[in-house]
């Protein structure tokens, strides 16, 4: 689902989330700013959203959720149906905001290669959770040999045929 109003521009996008938060029309045009510029979009204040590529909404509603300046920035599947480029940006990005500004990350995603070998993990299944840990730790406690055969392990899933992943 959208949340981002595609009739507005993206500028209006972040002036009307800044106002939600309480952020005064000044400091939220200041931020809105060194936002964009951060994610690359400065380039798009004015343009409708709607004319926005899937990349650049993505990378407009972390804008968006960065304005009030959190601790902690949850993201739920980031990256899901985004083309190469635009979830390599995406990642390196916010790996950048976790080094540059000491922001937490909790990321759920169902893609294996956007987990880094130096990431806190935990595996979760059915609301429960399975593992956590370095990633090492992990695929070690699972007794596999990449994150894929762990957590497929961990989960019970079958690999393709049918049989259990070794």
């Amino acid at each position: 689902p959208r949340t981002l109003d595609l009739d507005l521009s993206v500028t209006q996008n972040l002036l009307y989330h800044a106002a939600l938060h309480g952020i005064a029309r000044r400091d939220a045009r200041a931020r809105s700013g060194e936002v964009l510029a951060r994610i690359g979009l400065a380039d798009r204040t004015g343009s409708k959203v709607r004319d926005l590529s899937g990349g650049q909404m993505r990378r407009l509603e972390i804008a968006r959720a960065l304005l009030h300046r959190p601790r902690l920035l949850l993201l739920d599947e980031a990256t899901v149906g985004l083309d190469v480029k635009a979830r390599a940006d995406i990642l390196n990005h916010v790996r950048r905001l976790v080094t540059e500004q000491g922001i937490s990350v909790l990321w759920a995603t169902h893609l294996f290669d956007e987990i880094d070998s130096s990431d806190d993990l935990v595996v979760l299944h059915q609301g429960r959770v399975l593992a956590k840990g370095k990633v090492a730790q992990v695929i070690a406690a699972a007794g596999g040999s990449d994150i894929n055969t762990a957590f497929m392990r961990l989960t019970g899933s079958s690999a393709p045929g049918g049989s259990l992943a070794s």
